[in-house]
Formats: C-alpha cells, structure tokens, sequence
C-alpha cells in the first residue's frame, strides 16, 4: 500500500495549513515538545516530514519531570531517536516538580513543563518569537512550538471545564494556534487536535514506530491527589469519558470536541466585543495612572453581563492578575453591583478596589 497512514498524512496536512495560517514562512523554527509518548512520537514525525520537504527547522524538546526513575535515561534517548529522524537538535531538560507543587502534581508538572519548553524556544533562535499581529514584530524567521494535543485530550478538556463550571471560555477548549499556556509571548501549535489517539497509534504500528506509555497517565500511577484518589485527567481519561462513550454510543469524543470549536467561536466573538467596548472607553477616558486604571462603574453596570465580565477580566489582567477562575469574576460582579462606599476583592496578583462610582486595580506581591 502505497501513501503514509491517514492519520500520519491528515497531521502533515494540519500541520501545513496552521504554519500558513499563522504567518510562519519557511525558515522558522519549529520546536516540537516530545515526551516519547505515542502522540507526541506522531507529532515529531509529521514535523520533520514537513520540515524537511518546505524548509523549517526543527528542534526537539523533551522535558524529563523526574518523578520516577530511569526517567533521564527516557527522555536522552527519545531525543537519540529524534536526531535520528533528522531533527537540527534533540534537547533534553530538566525541571524540579516538587519546587512547584504548590497546585498539585498535575498544574505544577504543566507549569514547570511550559516554562521549560518556553526558555527552550528564546534559546531556539535566539530570539523569542512573536505573533504575526505583535506590535513591532519583524520580517525575520519566527518561532513555534508544536504541542501534541490529541482530539481525545480535546475531549478531556471539555469535561474538566465542565466540571469547574467555569463559562464557554472554559469549554471551549484548546485553540488549535494561540498562545503556550502561562507564556503568551510564545506561539503555541496544535496540528494534531483532530485526529484521534487510537488512529495515531494505528499509524504509528503501521510504520513501526514505538512509544513510551507513561504511567503517570494511569489511574493507580505515582501521583495521587492530596485525598489519594488517582489525578483529575487520569480518572476522566479511564473513567468518566469511556462511561459517557457507552451510555451516549460512538460518536461522543468526536461531539464534545465538536462543542469546544463552536463554543470557542461564541467566546471570541464576545472577547472581541468586549476589547471593542474598553477600547472605546479608554480612547474617551484619561487613566491616572498605568497601574491604577480607575474605570466608571456605571458604565460597568451599563454594559450585558457577558460582556461586562471579559471587561472586568481585561482590566484585571492588564494590571497583572494571574489565572483568574470563575470566583475570581464574581467576586468582581459582586465589588460593583454591592453597595457603595470603599470595598476591596483581592485576586491573584492584584486587588480590585471600589471606591465610589469608581474601580481600579493595585499590583499586589
């Protein structure tokens, strides 16, 4: 049979289509993170084909977590196999877990994982990247990083999200192109987010190419929540979407995927709307200062409740606030729609203050 497998050629495809559409010439630098898992393995391959036939250069990035061992010995040889394929260079490195554990086992993994990857993408090109819309951004060969987010892991998020109660924004998913979680300079590529694990692995066989299989992943792995119950993905991933699979019948990873890439529509077009009704108002209002930002609660109270919570939302997080949640905005609901007088609500990294008819924000921390 002649041709790669569907699964490998519908990747290249996806892969060509965001490079384009995402302003990345030939010339730029493609950074794909490889954990040696069977994803992430697929995702390598279809980079380097890419790569090779239309003139990016590709750097490999496997990040050892060092929570078991042996994990070091994994990761050099992934990156072994990746020069092996081809890549322009196959890095490993390290991150501490335990230094960031302050979110648990499975935020602090992902954050110290993005952080890497992102130290590792300035360190690609000497230059961090920029978004092609980026004030000042230059003609020159730009960066990105490939994520290897599978449409089950797309399905996966739908449920997390559904479980915190936390809006469409929170449902609607990984974007297939935006910025690397916790690192917005960053470009982050998803060139895998509709095509299934199962027809990755199918593919990967075919060719014989193998994989790591890491048992973190699992529902009695190494890391366990602070009850001992097993980690929030893991349980949706070998509990709670195979039940929904058989009690809605096949179809369902596929329909909840569906759900995040029209709810994500409805939330850009109301971030937008929103960004359009501040822009209006800070071209006609004078701030007191970049931190401060008083803004006019009646004009708060003026705008439809969807678009008065991205408002809030804006603001806060041009002050500095950090992962705002779903308590987070109705804490600020609440400072604005409570009584008058002088009331405060504290956020990651910054305070919300009333003070009147008017709200501002103080850098805190």
């Amino acid at each position: 049979m002649g041709g790669p497998p569907k699964a490998f050629a519908d990747a290249r495809r996806s892969l060509a289509s965001l490079l384009e559409q995402n302003g990345l010439a030939p010339g730029s630098r493609l950074i794909v993170a490889v954990s040696g898992g069977s994803d992430s393995m697929a995702l390598a391959h279809a980079a380097l084909f890419v790569g090779k036939r239309s003139g990016y250069p590709v750097t490999t990035v496997t990040v050892d977590h060092g929570i078991r061992p042996g994990s070091r010995g994994e990761a050099e040889r992934v990156a072994h196999t990746m020069l092996e394929w081809g890549a322009s260079e196959a890095r490993v490195t390290s991150i501490n877990v335990a230094a960031t554990a302050g979110a648990g086992p499975e935020g602090a993994a992902r954050s110290g994982r993005y952080s890497a990857i992102a130290r590792e993408v300035a360190g690609a090109g000497g230059a961090a990247p920029q978004f092609a819309d980026a004030p000042g951004a230059s003609h020159a060969p730009r960066a990105a990083v490939l994520l290897g987010h599978t449409l089950d892991d797309q399905a996966e998020t739908v449920l997390l999200g559904l479980g915190r109660g936390s809006g469409a924004r929170s449902l609607a998913g990984m974007a297939p192109a935006g910025p690397l979680p916790e690192h917005p300079e960053v470009l982050a590529l998803r060139p895998l987010l509709a095509i299934r694990r199962a027809d990755l692995r199918q593919a990967l066989r075919r060719e014989g190419i193998s994989w790591v299989d890491d048992p973190t992943n699992e529902l009695g792995g190494p890391w366990r929540s602070a009850d001992g119950s097993a980690l929030t993905r893991a349980s949706i991933r070998h509990s709670a979407l195979p039940a929904l699979v058989e009690a809605l019948g096949p179809g369902t990873v596929e329909a909840l995927a569906r759900t995040a890439s029209l709810l994500r529509q409805d939330a850009d077009c109301l971030d937008s709307l929103a960004a359009q009704e501040l822009g209006k108002y800070e071209e006609n209002c004078a701030f007191d200062s970049a931190d401060s930002r008083p803004v006019s609660i009646p004009w708060l109270l003026s705008l439809e409740g969807a678009l008065r919570s991205r408002v809030l939302r804006a603001l806060a997080q041009k002050a500095g606030a950090r992962e705002l949640s779903a308590r987070h905005s109705a804490a600020l609901e609440k400072l604005i729609t409570g009584p008058g007088g002088y009331h405060v609500a504290d956020l990651p990294g910054v305070r919300a203050v009333r003070n009147g008819p008017r709200l501002s924000f103080e850098r805190i921390g």
